[in-house]
């Protein structure tokens, strides 16, 4: 990925903003838009975001899944599949 590409302008996105839209929905590539030669904002495509926001979550499960483990909180299977069938017969 070529980064330097993806980087441009607010005045960039302010003249083409229909031309940024299409740009990053058809590469799923993010755009970063810089203000006074600084970052201030990127722009993605929704389905980037989503598998970002749902690639996120996963990796927050297994950190928590990790802190449990040093803790010593850990179930056997057994036990699991029990606690689970007792909720579903309710």
């Amino acid at each position: 990925m070529q980064i330097v590409e993806d980087i441009k302008p607010i005045t960039y996105l302010k003249s083409r903003a229909a031309d940024v839209l299409k740009h990053i929905n058809e590469t799923h590539r993010p755009m970063i838009i810089t203000q006074n030669g600084e970052a201030k904002a990127v722009i993605c495509d929704p389905k980037s975001y989503e598998d970002m926001r749902n690639a996120i979550s996963i990796l927050k499960l297994l950190s928590f899944a990790e802190e449990d483990i040093r803790e010593g909180n850990l179930h056997s299977e057994e036990d699991v599949f029990k606690s689970v069938e007792e909720l579903l017969n309710g």
